[in-house]
């Protein structure tokens, strides 16, 4: 087995499959010198989950063989990460296999850690108990959404960073939607309990969402969060952030959004910031202590939201900066902090948000983007994921 990449890649979602594309489209003596770990059978394109959940979209069309999205010129290592040694540009994987390097990229994604809700893992799936953000029971969300009669149905999202931080409202608008059509509205009390001050943290965008949220008569309490599950009883608890105090609330839904957190591998890591998460230069995306090694994705530490689109633009600039760092020259490309959000609102309504770091409207479109618009809900449903098989995947966009 070949044990040394001159790149090696953490991770075979789509921060590094997309900055392996770019290095071989771009550099070609790279071809055969690159390693991507990662031990997952399946690649999945996880921003279609929310329409999964919401009866729209068959789950099986976001999953692909992962030896399919492996760069045809780099070479698929399919084991677990156990350990960094920067010192000597090494890796050891769970096997006890030592992989060396020149240059590391380090984009394993974010690790969901369903343990930290008392009672979640034993009732996920059941009870009425529901969550997008897991393939296996993505689709009981809409079996759970299909079948309600009337009730309390709330919408967690938890006090931890997430990955794509709309998705635990989008779910409940479609599901809002869905009440109306299916007759059972007018029984139903949709709450939002979120760990955030407010609903979105850009105000050009926040505005229009408290506007929907108003007009779909949704309640919205923030700076709370879920602490524990009971789906027999159909009770859920929540702690609030301000006082501390905990409280009990009935459900005959329940949607989850669990909390959060950087890959213990990385976490128990020298490369690791004191929360856990790859600790990077914001705009080079070059580790700030150890300089042959880049970090970016869900487990960086960038100050930007957690998304496929905000990877798109940071994996051309890691691209950039190896080969740069390869020919020994400077830094030139950054990342600004660009990332998109596009808030489903309900069927066939979407608002797409797009902000750089300082929280500042950086819109691709020619006109306002901060209105419900049915073009928009088709570019994410039919056109994103399109471009993402065919063109992010391959290194062409």
């Amino acid at each position: 087995m070949r044990n040394h990449y001159t790149v090696l890649i953490i991770g075979g979602g789509t921060a590094g499959v997309m900055v392996a594309a770019r290095l071989l489209k771009n550099f070609k003596m790279l071809r055969g010198n690159i390693g991507i770990i990662d031990p997952a059978d399946s690649h999945y394109y996880q921003p279609l989950w929310t329409l999964v959940g919401g009866g729209a979209v068959d789950k099986k069309q976001t999953r692909r063989n992962m030896k399919s999205v492996i760069p045809k010129d780099a070479d698929w290592i399919k084991e677990s990460v156990e350990s960094f040694n920067p010192y000597q540009n090494s890796i050891m994987t769970l096997d006890k296999n030592i992989f060396t390097y020149d240059y590391l990229v380090v984009a394993p994604g974010i690790q969901v850690n369903w343990a930290l809700i008392k009672g979640l893992k034993e009732t996920l799936g059941k009870n009425n108990v529901c969550s997008n953000y897991s393939y296996e029971h993505v689709h009981y969300t809409w079996e759970t959404i299909r079948t309600f009669r009337g009730g309390n149905a709330i919408f967690t999202h938890p006090n931890t960073p997430v990955k794509c931080g709309g998705a635990p409202q989008k779910i409940m608008y479609l599901a809002e939607d869905a009440f109306q059509k299916f007759g059972v509205r007018k029984q139903a009390n949709v709450t939002f309990v979120s760990a955030n001050p407010a609903i979105f943290d850009v105000p050009k965008y926040r505005n229009v969402l408290e506007k929907v949220i108003e007009r779909k008569g949704i309640k919205a309490y923030f700076r709370s969060h879920l602490t524990e599950v009971d789906g027999e009883k159909k009770q859920a608890v929540f702690e609030d952030l301000e006082t501390g105090c905990n409280i009990k609330k009935d459900f005959q839904m329940l949607h989850v959004t669990p909390p959060m957190e950087a890959p213990t591998f990385l976490k128990n890591s020298l490369l690791a910031d004191e929360k856990g998460w790859i600790d990077v230069d914001k705009y080079t995306l070059q580790h700030k202590q150890f300089l042959n090694i880049f970090g970016l994705g869900d487990a960086s530490n960038l100050p930007t939201s957690k998304t496929g689109a905000a990877i798109r633009k940071q994996a051309p600039v890691v691209a950039k900066n190896i080969i740069a760092l390869m020919k020994k020259g400077p830094l030139k490309a950054q990342y600004d902090g660009y990332t998109s959000c596009p808030i489903v609102t309900g069927y066939n309504k979407l608002v797409l948000a797009e902000f750089d770091y300082n929280k500042q409207p950086k819109e691709t479109m020619p006109f306002n983007q901060a209105v419900e618009r049915r073009s928009m809900y088709f570019l994410k449903k039919d056109l994103l994921p399109i471009m993402y098989w065919k063109g992010m995947l391959k290194g062409r966009m």
